[in-house]
């Protein structure tokens, strides 16, 4: 079985401080010094924390999270 690997990335442009990331994905994500959504180290996941990445990408209101696959 082979495992993926996703970046995660927040476009601090259109981040607008609601922290859902943070709530669903506290392991991905933190809040910096005036509240808005920063990704945690490089922002590379692997598969254990997919599901969370991607929830939190979809419950973004202003679409400022973004998931993509990398390579191994």
């Amino acid at each position: 079985m082979t495992s993926s690997k996703l970046q995660v990335a927040v476009d601090a442009d259109r981040c607008q401080g609601h922290n859902r990331c943070f709530a669903i994905a506290p392991e991905i994500f933190d809040v910096d010094e005036l509240g808005n959504a920063v990704v945690i180290g490089d922002g590379v996941v692997d598969d254990i924390l997919a599901t969370k990445a991607r929830s939190a990408a979809s419950n973004c209101p202003e679409y400022a999270i973004t998931v993509t696959e990398v390579g191994q």
